[in-house]
């Protein structure tokens, strides 16, 4: 697949190859971002702010964001980067790249996917990053660019790309089960083929229900914020989750073993049928070996408390806590380092 730092590369006569912003001749300095490193941020313990998916900057619903709540520390960060310390855009990078990640793959389903709509929603985040106002936690305000990306991104995964419904996935589940697998890599991969299924039972909904459902099961935004990044009444957020919720609900307890003990698939009879299609591979497990920040959690631990909660939800939302790969968020700063990009001071401009 095609970088997309290589996307976002000028063309030969200094034209931008993508739609971001150009250099506006703002005044401001341009984003200079070191060597950055993988970090992590607990998406769980994020407070979303209320942003308006349809501009770049939003605006706030009333008292929906404790404004006194943003960290002093984020509004000089953000001050300093846009005055070009590149200090303080790594630091930004650091904080905002995993957590965007992890959003961008439990939206596009494959890491290759998630990887470059993450490049893609950094630079927007950077070169929008002047226009941020203090109106929310940064990370939040960096979510509402992620989720605005993600619904309108016209690449489509195969699941949506075939328009395949939770019953027809449900049916393909049932379909060529064997016996349990067994070996000395057969929890690695039971834990591989979970991973790889929940994923693709996200892609079997619309993206509308799918960031209703992420949002709050998976991220834990406080309702009355997700309906607000989705420009949604709390009233119809609720009946849009509540909706998407049960169909889910019901689709585990008459598929899933591990959520209901009478459902016929279970991860290790699957093992064979996605590694014969080729869903799976053996020797490169992709989620279950997929880099976790240093204390983030690790697939197996994922697996255990996914086992002890006993909960449906859980099959989709314990997952690792993945970490964004660090040659992409290289690729990244390099393209901010290069002067190429600038912070915009308006976002009207």
């Amino acid at each position: 697949m095609t970088g997309v730092a290589d996307r976002w590369a000028r063309t030969d006569d200094g034209s931008m190859t993508d739609d971001m912003p150009t250099d506006r001749a703002t005044g401001r300095g341009s984003v200079g971002v070191g060597s950055v490193e993988v970090g992590s941020v607990d998406p769980g313990s994020v407070e979303v702010g209320s942003v308006d998916p349809g501009s770049d900057v939003g605006s706030v619903a009333p008292g929906s964001v404790d404004v006194g709540a943003v960290d002093p520390r984020e509004v000089a960060l953000v001050t300093a980067a846009i005055d070009g310390d590149a200090v303080a855009a790594t630091e930004i990078m650091r904080g905002l790249q995993d957590p965007i990640y992890r959003l961008a793959l439990r939206m596009t389903g494959r890491p290759a996917d998630a990887e470059d709509a993450t490049q893609e929603i950094l630079l927007r985040v950077f070169t929008r990053l002047a226009t941020w106002r203090g109106e929310a936690k940064l990370l939040t305000w960096a979510y509402r660019i992620a989720v605005n990306h993600l619904l309108n991104t016209r690449r489509r995964s195969p699941q949506e790309a075939a328009q395949l419904s939770l019953d027809a996935f449900g049916d393909l589940l049932v379909e060529g089960l064997t016996a349990d697998h067994r070996g000395p890599e057969a929890e690695l991969l039971a834990t591989e083929v979970r991973l790889q299924c929940s994923q693709a039972m996200l892609q079997c909904l619309t993206r509308e229900e799918r960031i209703a459902f992420v949002l709050d099961d998976v991220f834990d935004v406080r309702s009355a914020d997700a309906a607000w990044i989705l420009d949604l009444t709390p009233a119809a957020y609720r009946k849009r989750l509540e909706r998407t919720r049960k169909r889910l609900r019901t689709f585990l307890t008459s598929t899933c073993g591990y959520a209901s003990a009478q459902a016929r698939c279970r991860c290790s009879r699957r093992i064979a049928q996605a590694v014969s299609a080729g869903r799976i591979d053996p020797r490169r497990p992709e989620l279950s070996t997929h880099p976790v920040p240093g204390a983030g959690r690790s697939a197996a631990e994922a697996e255990q408390q996914m086992i002890a909660l006993h909960d449906a939800a859980a099959v989709l939302r314990i997952h690792p806590d993945y970490a964004f790969p660090r040659a992409k968020a290289d690729a990244v700063a390099g393209l901010l380092r290069s002067g190429r990009f600038s912070l915009l001071s308006d976002a009207s401009e």
